[in-house]
């Protein structure tokens, strides 16, 4: 594991704890206007975690299919030089 996908955790983890942070403060909160804003922020802090954990598949998805594709590569190489 490289130090920039430590990173892209990393960032998901803090964009999860974000929303259930907001999530709590809104069910704490006694004001509505508080409570619509921790919702808000809650909803926002989710649609960021939801987008790195697409990111996050994304990059997974293409890291081996660039492998498989260097694979076969060196497969059909080492084929041709024999």
């Amino acid at each position: 594991m490289t130090e920039r996908t430590i990173i892209r955790s990393s960032n998901l983890q803090f964009f999860l704890a974000r929303a259930e942070q907001a999530r709590a403060e809104g069910e704490a909160a006694t004001l509505e206007h508080v409570r619509e804003r921790c919702q808000r922020s809650e909803a926002a802090w989710a649609a960021l975690a939801r987008k790195a954990e697409r990111s996050e598949k994304f990059r997974a998805d293409e890291a081996k299919r660039k492998a498989d594709a260097e694979a076969l590569a060196a497969t059909i190489d080492s084929a041709i030089h024999e």
